[in-house]
């Protein structure tokens, strides 16, 4: 039996806050402290569902919404990302590949390989982002 208690969240108890990414460091919940600031994902929010504060012990799930002509720039982190697409179609970039991505789509997203995000429809995108419970550092990619 496990020490964990169960959790249920509501919907109306998960807030949503614009991302940024920069040279900077999260822990599991997307909480950043940033090194360097300006490089905002303009048009990028994240929820926290279920991490470690409410008991998870292992992973971190989050929403992200990804606005119509949303962009988000090359950038890597410490840990890998498996993702689910909820809705919306969206291009993602992994590495040196391009991916057109829609709801009911799963990728995985390896520790340390560049990615980024672009949002070409006319309607919001989301996505689920599980990662594992810790610090993760996402890093620019200089151009």
């Amino acid at each position: 039996m496990s020490d964990t208690d169960p959790v249920v969240k509501r919907s109306d108890e998960i807030e949503y806050e614009a991302v940024d990414v920069d040279e900077s460091h999260s822990d599991s919940s997307g909480s950043q402290n940033a090194e360097r600031s300006g490089d905002a994902a303009d048009g990028l929010r994240k929820g926290v569902l279920i991490d470690e504060e409410d008991g998870a012990p292992n992973f971190a799930i989050r929403r992200f919404e990804l606005d119509a002509g949303a962009e988000v720039p090359e950038h890597t982190n410490e840990v890998e990302h498996e993702q689910y697409v909820l809705a919306g179609e969206y291009v993602v970039g992994i590495e040196d590949e391009e991916y057109t991505v829609s709801a009911g789509d799963s990728l995985l997203i390896p520790a340390g390989a560049v990615h980024w995000y672009r949002n070409e429809a006319d309607r919001p995108g989301a996505f689920l982002c599980a990662v594992p419970n810790g610090d993760d550092a996402i890093e620019l990619v200089e151009k």
